[in-house]
């Protein structure tokens, strides 16, 4: 059985979107995927169990990327196929079953958006993969038995990042005298790239002895060293996603953008959001007592 998925080209919603593959691992244990995606997110199904290949997406002019993908696809039969991108290619290949996203925005989360698609309900929560060889990987950086928090100072653009210091002052409040998370490490986690290590520059420089894995880690690296945080706090970001799905305590951070649409779903996930109207929420309206309070009530034994 063969299955063609089109997934997106960022690196949240391709986390968001393994939810369905999940669902659809399970319901065709038969079944071989076939994932289309971008360049950027190729690393969230690089673990995927039964994936057969990736199929990355370079946007070209005039949507010549989608010509490439049809070239690639068009000569096989897929017994299912899943096209998250709302483009025309499910309609011009061979297959028994198309499922196709409506294009533009529509009210609700993201997600449950993606499992009425599959008719799913409940919206199943999204996953994390990775394998032994990742997760060798992190505990070079982290060793094993060291309680860590993951700070996620970076964002794909600068209304969604939490103020530099603010990140500073919450861990140390977190591991200060009387903090709940004593004795906890911090590592710093971030993408390649000159805007990331920028970004997460000043969260390094003003927390002594924090990790530094900014650009370290490929993301199936990322989710093996998110699966054993005692905390993930981070902007609303591919990474904060990421970290939900691998089953870290989540604490999303919102101003701009709706929380109501891309708040982190996992077994522990919150979204914390800042003062103001929505859409028009400043990031520095969110104070450090507000997140250490959200923090506080998320980590409540059950």
């Amino acid at each position: 059985m063969r299955i063609l998925f089109i997934s997106s080209t960022r690196i949240g919603d391709a986390v968001l979107s393994t939810a369905l593959l999940d669902h659809l691992l399970r319901q065709y244990p038969e079944g071989r995927f076939t994932i289309a995606c971008g360049a950027v997110a190729e690393g969230v199904f690089a673990r995927m169990p039964r994936r057969d290949r990736t199929i990355t997406l370079i946007k070209q002019p005039y949507g010549r990327h989608w010509l490439g993908l049809w070239r690639q696809v068009a000569f096989t039969w897929w017994d299912i196929v899943v096209d998250l991108r709302a483009s025309a290619i499910a309609f011009v290949v061979p297959t028994s079953r198309r499922f196709i996203a409506r294009g533009g925005r529509h009210p609700g989360h993201r997600l449950g958006q993606l499992a009425a698609l599959l008719r799913i309900d409940p919206p199943p929560h999204p996953v994390a993969w990775f394998a032994p060889e990742d997760g060798a990987r992190a505990e070079r950086l982290v060793p094993l038995g060291l309680p860590f928090i993951v700070l996620g100072p970076s964002a794909n653009w600068d209304d969604k990042v939490w103020p530099a210091q603010r990140f500073v002052e919450l861990f140390q409040a977190l591991t200060g005298p009387g903090g709940s998370m004593g004795g906890a490490r911090c590592v710093v986690l971030a993408g390649p790239g000159r805007q990331e290590r920028a970004l997460a520059a000043p969260v390094l420089a003003g927390i002594p002895g924090a990790i530094d894995g900014v650009g370290a880690l490929s993301l199936p690296e990322c989710a093996a060293l998110l699966a054993r945080a005692a905390l993930f706090v981070g902007n609303d970001s591919g990474l904060m996603h990421l970290a939900a799905a691998a089953g870290a305590p989540t604490i999303g951070l919102f101003g701009p953008t709706p929380a109501s649409e891309y708040a982190p779903v996992g077994r522990c996930a919150v979204a914390v959001l800042a003062e103001g109207r929505p859409g028009d929420a400043a990031m520095s309206a969110l104070t450090v007592a507000k997140v250490e309070g959200a923090i506080a009530r998320l980590l409540v034994p059950a």
